[in-house]
């Protein structure tokens, strides 16, 4: 019978002493933890591992011996580790040794016959698995897909034993937790056996970052609020604050400051480099709208004359073209009598975009929404305007037909009608007929402009949402430290020869990038697709309004 015994690296050179770890009988293989060291007293390595078991719910164990024999193997040493055996009983029992001046191992398994008795009753193969503890415990092991030319059962029985071992390492942090510098009666050697004294340094850091950074905002708040109070400028301290090197670097750093901060303009192109350009965003918004309405402006006037040759209804084409113009007017008004605060608004909304790129294209989209609010008017308008004559026409050819819309039972029914109905309805009709083709196109031309908003909006909406879906954390530890996302693992064979135990490297395969993205992929608040092609067709058809994208949790129509 072949059995794995997995070996930590950080123990290869470590004193002789007791192998602890854990026994997997699924998987007949052996998770070695940590080594102890000699001297040692049984009971007390016995209450050490009670301890460790009750903390991490982990059977850990005594599996065998380890023997490194630095210098002359002392025969005393050898009896002794044989008889460690019959004190800390476990089936099978391991006893690896390195031997002294070569890299050759030596390892074998043995199962005994009484507490009392040497005499071993078979021994098996020992297949030698070496690994990277302190990865392994970083590690969080993904199981691998299922291969084309492997059955289900055997890929999940090797997850399975992977994980066995990942999960072992991972739950028995309490045991990492003393190191051989300790002043306990156990001596042990792992990952951590030059001390812990780095973890705790990294939790402490962890801990006090967050306070602190509002430390540190809050004392750059207060020297700003204090440098500019006039007691400073004062002949005593005046002279002192220029004297001294730490308070001009300090002045020097606040100038930047309040530079960067302030909302004037810049005096020159080196100070232009170092501020936003928010005045130059105000001064260009209102060239921008005007531009956009003096094309509208052209747009209605093409509209309300023969545009590409047809010919519309007059008198509703002059009606429509000046009830467009007017609110276009009103709005081109709106803009310049709000012109002189427009620049600090967008001063104190562009503060906002230090909350991050997200925040700062929603407000890019809410601009872009307010500056052609007059657009959505105009396509509100004639969506309206055009669905009720659509509604119009679809009634009275009902009326044609002798039919009606039974609003009850939500049908078409049959229906007699007399004369004088049969008459204004046919009037009806032939009106609305005639008005249509001017309506629909005041209709399609807003439509039109609308969906090229809606068109820059919805990318603007994909990219917020692609950004707040996406793991940088995960794909920045996949980058920095690949181990800790685990795929599976490889094996390297170390030593192959015959009459020794076979060595092997188990080294992490890191998670694909792809499956990092789609395994933490992060839940957004996004915009998602609200109609299919054929439902937003419809819609158009009919004038109906639209919204191409809604928000998580709106109802349904």
């Amino acid at each position: 019978m072949v059995l794995k015994a997995f070996f930590p690296t950080c123990c290869a050179s470590a004193d002789s002493g007791l192998l602890v770890g854990r026994w997997v009988p699924e998987q007949s293989s052996a998770v070695v933890l940590a080594v102890v060291h000699f001297p040692f007293i049984p009971i007390q390595v016995k209450e050490l591992l009670a301890q460790v078991q009750q903390a991490s719910q982990v059977g850990v164990t005594v599996l065998g011996t380890w023997c490194h024999r630095r210098q002359e193997p002392e025969e005393s040493l050898g009896h002794f580790l044989e008889g460690l055996g019959a004190i800390f009983s476990h089936k099978p029992w391991f006893q690896l040794c390195r031997e002294r001046g070569s890299k050759s191992w030596s390892c074998k398994a043995t199962h005994w016959q009484g507490p009392t008795s040497h005499a071993a009753s078979g021994e098996d193969q020992v297949m030698l698995i070496f690994y990277d503890q302190r990865k392994v415990l970083l590690s969080q092991l993904h199981p691998p897909a299922v291969l084309p030319d492997r059955q289900a059962g055997d890929t999940t029985a090797s997850a399975g034993g992977l994980a066995a071992v990942f999960d072992t390492v991972a739950r028995s942090e309490a045991l990492f937790q003393s190191d051989r510098f300790d002043e306990g009666p156990v001596r042990l050697s792992h990952w951590q056996s030059e001390g812990v004294e780095a973890s705790i340094l990294v939790e402490l850091a962890k801990w006090a970052a967050g306070p602190v950074c509002l430390l540190l905002a809050c004392l750059l708040s207060l020297v700003s609020a204090a440098s500019a109070c006039r007691v400073f400028k004062l002949w005593p301290l005046s002279f002192i604050w220029s004297k001294l090197s730490t308070c001009e670097q300090l002045r020097h750093r606040l100038e930047q400051l309040t530079l960067i901060f302030s909302t004037r303009k810049a005096k020159n192109p080196a100070q232009l480099m170092r501020k936003d350009l928010i005045g130059q965003l105000a001064d260009a918004l209102i060239p921008v709208a005007d531009h956009v309405a003096e094309e509208l402006q052209h747009l209605l006037q093409w509209l309300m004359g023969a545009p590409a040759g047809l010919k519309m209804n007059r008198a509703l084409d002059q009606v429509l073209g000046r009830f467009f113009l007017y609110h276009i007017h009103l709005w081109i008004s709106y803009i310049h009598l709000m012109s002189p605060f427009i620049e600090r608004i967008l001063w104190h909304v562009g503060l906002s975009a230090c909350l991050g790129l997200t925040v700062a294209l929603s407000i890019l989209s809410d601009i872009i929404a307010l500056l052609t609010f007059h657009i959505y008017c105009f396509y509100v308008y004639g969506a309206r305007l055009y669905c009720l004559k659509i509604h119009g026409l679809s009634s009275l050819w009902r009326l044609f037909r002798g039919k009606k819309w039974n609003v009850l039972r939500q049908r078409v029914d049959s229906c007699s009608y007399d004369l004088d109905q049969l008459f204004i309805g046919t009037l009806l009709f032939t009106i609305l007929v005639f008005l249509l083709p001017t309506t629909a196109l005041y209709y399609l031309v807003f439509t039109l402009l609308r969906l090229l908003v809606v068109t820059v909006q919805g990318l603007i909406h994909l990219l917020v949402d692609l950004i707040n879906s996406l793991p940088l954390y995960s794909l920045g530890l996949r980058l920095c430290r690949p181990y800790r996302l685990a795929a599976g693992v490889k094996f390297r064979v170390l030593e192959h020869e015959t009459g020794r135990p076979l060595r092997l490297l188990m080294q992490i395969n890191p998670l694909p990038y792809s499956r990092v993205v789609h395994t933490y992929r992060l839940p957004t608040c996004g915009c998602h697709p609200k109609h299919s092609w054929g439902s937003l067709c419809r819609k158009l058809f009919f004038g109906e309004l639209i919204y191409p994208w809604r928000q998580r949790g709106d109802k349904q129509d």
